[in-house]
């Protein structure tokens, strides 16, 4: 990783793609990725691991599947929400939106377990900023 600052803007400004997270930097065992949102993405679960989001703007809703059945929750710019291990969720974004994620490292962007990927969804574990 770069030992210089970078400009979040400036890493978002770099690619076009949706659902396609590049990794700015690493914090100890982890990714920190950036990533536009629009459209859906798909129903996944992180076994063993939290999935972390910032939305830096637009609006992010992500709907959660659990034991209580399934539940919505809005994330407008500036908000922060943790989907817990385990979770079964499914982001959604109506609106241009660009989010950070902290994830660990090697962490797919599909989950462990997930329905069938489409074709506007990328499943990696993160890109490097180019």
């Amino acid at each position: 990783m770069s030992q210089e600052p970078v400009s979040l803007a400036s890493a978002l400004a770099s690619f076009t793609e949706q659902w396609s997270p590049r990794i700015v930097t690493a914090v100890n065992d982890y990714d920190v990725r950036v990533a536009k949102a629009e459209g859906e993405h798909i129903w996944h679960v992180h076994d063993h691991t939290d999935e972390f989001f910032l939305v830096l703007d637009g609006e992010l809703h992500i709907a959660l599947r659990g034991p209580d059945g399934e539940r919505t929750v809005v994330l407008p710019k500036g908000s922060v929400f943790t989907v817990p291990r385990g979770t079964e969720h499914k982001p959604y974004a109506s609106v241009p939106t660009q989010i950070l994620l902290l994830e660990p490292t090697g962490t797919s962007t599909v989950g462990d377990r997930h329905e069938e990927v489409p074709a506007h969804v990328d499943a990696t574990t993160g890109h490097a900023l180019t």
